[in-house]
């Protein structure tokens, strides 16, 4: 499966659990540039939203998104999708330094939009969307697939908030990525991308806020580094950052691309949630040395040690809550305040972050 071998094209399907009835909810899906739109539209489309238009100048991204989903209708222009008064919300996974005016764009038109993480590049454009989410009151929510599309990372949500492990002390978070090949001309540049804090970094700094129960933080530490693509010097393939939770939880992450050829998935993602009564590990996709399947939760407490698979048992709710959130001009979901927090985090780390020197070649 491509999900297995390359993160860029993880698009995990579940159990259709609809939260409305056909025709209640209607999005659009446009500027096709990552591979994670096709996740964002499983999930709504299995939570029971109708997709009905798909938007891209490129012909050939719009016809392999058609053979995923063959009942949309290919819009002429973006224009045609902001001016259907059918459409409630666009999903987008644009270049990453172009989501947050596009962003603008739609909230602006009557429409909330559902983009790809990192949602910004600058602070300008993270302060730009909080102006147009306070003037329209529309909604500007984020893909953060390694919590939101991953059934381990819901459960460890779940738990956490159910006293599982006590008061959290320290989250631990490790995003390793594999490079692959056929990456498009804009992943490579700075300006574009956003850097590796900016990028990757954002799952990481969302689930801190999310396990932690924090809502803000200040960046101790940050660092990155290319070590081993000099071919492509405005790329950084490593970064760390060290965050101090405003509930004095502290946050250790590790982002890189260096999944080696050996494993079998994309990157062998892990967290650790320390509490005061106990941890949680999360193999996200993968349990090394002994499982191929991912979704392994491991919880140890004051009863013992406890190993739960829970592949296929909890579902991403979190599509079927943003769809009635948008219906409801409700915020179960998650809320505007925590989506921005973490897009402030990860910009603010990015900014501070040191460049290592790499070893002499």
């Amino acid at each position: 499966m491509a999900q297995k071998s390359d993160g860029m094209n993880y698009a995990p399907q579940g159990k259709p659990r609809p939260v409305v009835k056909p025709g209640e909810f209607v999005f659009a899906a446009s500027h096709l540039e990552h591979g994670h739109i096709y996740g964002q539209c499983n999930g709504l489309t299995e939570a029971g939203a109708e997709l009905k238009w798909v938007y891209d100048v490129d012909p050939k991204k719009v016809e392999a998104f058609r053979a995923k989903f063959p009942a949309v209708q290919v819009a002429r222009s973006f224009d045609e999708i902001l001016g259907d008064p059918a459409v409630k919300l666009v999903a987008a996974a644009a270049v990453p330094s172009e989501r947050g005016a596009l962003g603008c764009r739609v909230m602006r038109a009557g429409k909330d939009y559902f983009t790809d993480k990192t949602p910004f590049t600058e602070m300008a454009q993270l302060d730009a969307a909080k102006r147009v989410v306070k003037e329209t009151g529309r909604k500007y929510m984020v893909y953060f697939s390694e919590r939101l599309h991953v059934e381990s990372a819901m459960h460890a949500t779940d738990l956490v908030r159910g006293g599982a492990v006590g008061r959290v002390l320290q989250v631990l978070g490790l995003g390793p990525h594999r490079l692959g090949t056929g990456r498009p001309g804009w992943f490579w540049k700075r300006a574009q991308y956003g850097g590796i804090l900016c990028d990757l970094g954002s799952h990481q700094f969302e689930q801190f806020l999310t396990f932690a129960g924090a809502t803000d933080a200040t960046v101790l530490h940050a660092a990155v580094a290319n070590h081993a693509n000099p071919d492509h010097p405005e790329f950084e393939d490593f970064g760390e950052a060290s965050l101090l939770g405003n509930n004095g939880a502290t946050n250790y992450v590790r982002v890189d691309w260096f999944t080696p050829p050996g494993l079998g998935t994309w990157g062998d993602g892990r967290m650790i949630i320390l509490g005061e009564k106990g941890f949680i590990e999360l193999r996200k996709y993968v349990d090394i040395g002994h499982e191929a399947t991912g979704d392994h939760v491991y919880l140890v407490d004051d009863r013992g040690e406890h190993h739960f698979n829970v592949a296929g048992q909890i579902g991403f709710r979190f599509f079927g809550e943003l769809i009635l959130d948008c219906l409801n001009r409700t915020e179960k979901a998650m809320t505007q305040a925590h989506a921005f927090k973490a897009a402030e985090l990860c910009l603010l780390a990015q900014a501070a972050a040191k460049k290592l020197s790499g070893p002499a070649r």
